[in-house]
């Protein structure tokens, strides 16, 4: 035994790996650079994670699920950013995006997870930074006002990966403007089909066009007064992480997305290795050997 195989993979994540490279070698990268050169969304390559059950690998088996752990979940974004870069958001977003790793969440039956359960959807996506308030997340102006048996949401989000593609947003919003900076903000599941809810137009972007961004809209969007899927609460358990208040004001990423992040980016640099040493070829691109 030497000292590195207490970092080598076990057989079943080697096999995940070659069964996740088979079908992006099959089904994904053959569409990665028409879908990079018309800034089109991946649909081929969603289609073929979905039906391997590689587009959210990480929801728990309660939920329908894989279950699949951490380094599971971090291999497929790897395997899948290999072939492109834009599809590997598919999984990588989810997995930021669902509150599967929130264990107290998900046994009061709140959040993202049970909507999906229900309705049969995976795509979640995290509308949290607005136009004033990126970096400063803390200052965000989206509001939830009660009225009656409800809440009313208005503002808008911005640089949503995937939106207008996804059907659920976990939108967080202020439901208590006199309470401390970074405090009294809620989150609201909202679907795509609510009334009061919109998308703007898709932002031109030098990368990763596949998947688009956009700006959520949300006009007196009415909202039964069930935040997340639970009661309404105030102060540090309703706010997120990236909105609590930092001395430089900048966002703090969830560490526990970091990973997947870092593999994405080390597939990319996998797959254009490889494409520049000969070992694979993306269609309508030839790469010549110097």
């Amino acid at each position: 035994m030497s000292d590195f195989d207490v970092y080598r993979l076990s057989e079943d994540h080697e096999a995940l790996r070659e069964a996740v490279r088979a079908v992006v070698d099959a089904k994904v990268t053959p569409h990665a650079a028409e879908v990079d050169d018309k800034s089109a969304f991946p649909q081929e390559a969603y289609d073929a994670l979905r039906a391997a059950d590689f587009h959210a690998p990480h929801v728990p088996e309660e939920y329908d699920g894989v279950g699949a752990d951490a380094l599971a979940t971090c291999i497929v974004i790897e395997e899948i950013a290999r072939g492109c870069a834009s599809s590997s958001l598919i999984p990588a977003v989810n997995k930021a995006r669902h509150d599967a790793a929130d264990p107290r969440r998900v046994r009061r039956g709140e959040g993202a997870l049970p909507a999906v359960r229900r309705q049969r959807r995976v795509d979640v996506r995290y509308g949290l930074s607005e136009r004033e308030a990126g970096s400063d997340t803390a200052s965000m102006r989206c509001k939830a006002t009660p009225d009656g048996d409800t809440f009313v949401l208005n503002g808008q989000k911005s640089w949503i990966t995937n939106a207008g593609i996804s059907d659920c947003y976990t939108v967080m919003a202020v439901t208590d403007p006199d309470a401390p900076r970074g405090r009294g903000i809620t989150a609201f599941v909202v679907e795509k089909s609510d009334e009061g809810f919109s998308f703007g137009e898709p932002e031109r972007k030098l990368g990763i066009k596949g998947s688009p961004t956009r700006e959520p809209a949300l006009r007196r969007l009415p909202h039964p007064r069930r935040p997340h899927g639970g009661r309404a609460r105030r102060g540090p358990e309703a706010r997120p992480q990236d909105a609590r208040p930092h001395p430089r004001h900048h966002r703090r990423p969830g560490r526990r997305h970091r990973p997947g992040r870092a593999r994405a980016r080390h597939g990319v640099r996998q797959g254009a290795q490889a494409v520049r040493q000969g070992h694979r070829r993306v269609p309508g691109h030839p790469v010549h050997a110097r």
